[in-house]
């Protein structure tokens, strides 16, 4: 297991990262799957609609982009995060930057699960998934 994160075109961001490790690995256990490598890259809107139009052909400003590398039961990939896209929807959601923050981090996870969000119900299943995994934070 081997959980990193970088920042790119911006500062770096406080993390608690021992504290997010630990959270992450348990969402992704609760699922009965196990923690590859993941890498989560926090970057500017402008970073990341470089890596939206060069990967995915869309030219749109998004708050997460994942690729995922998983193999079997091993959950690994690459979650880019643009920050400014997080600071903008806490804003419109009325949320703390950081509960903004892990909602869309433990969305690329579980997008690397096998959950989507295409369509109205997968929506529906998705934002319960991330509400059980913000619980999980609160009791680390």
């Amino acid at each position: 297991m081997d959980i990193n994160f970088f920042f790119e075109d911006l500062d770096e961001i406080s993390l608690s990262k021992d504290m997010d490790i630990q959270w992450i690995d348990s969402c992704i256990k609760k699922y009965s799957k196990k923690t590859g490598d993941l890498n989560f890259i926090f970057c500017s809107d402008s970073y990341l609609l470089q890596i939206n139009k060069q990967y995915l052909k869309h030219n749109y400003f998004t708050d997460i982009i994942t690729f995922d590398s998983c193999e079997n039961n091993l959950i690994s990939g690459d979650i880019y995060i643009s920050v400014d896209r997080v600071v903008e929807n806490a804003e419109k959601f009325k949320v703390s930057f950081f509960n903004e923050l892990h909602r869309v981090m433990i969305h690329g996870v579980l997008h690397l699960l096998g959950l989507n969000d295409s369509d109205e119900e997968e929506k529906a299943v998705m934002r319960e998934a991330e509400n059980e995994c913000l619980n999980f934070y609160k009791n680390i």
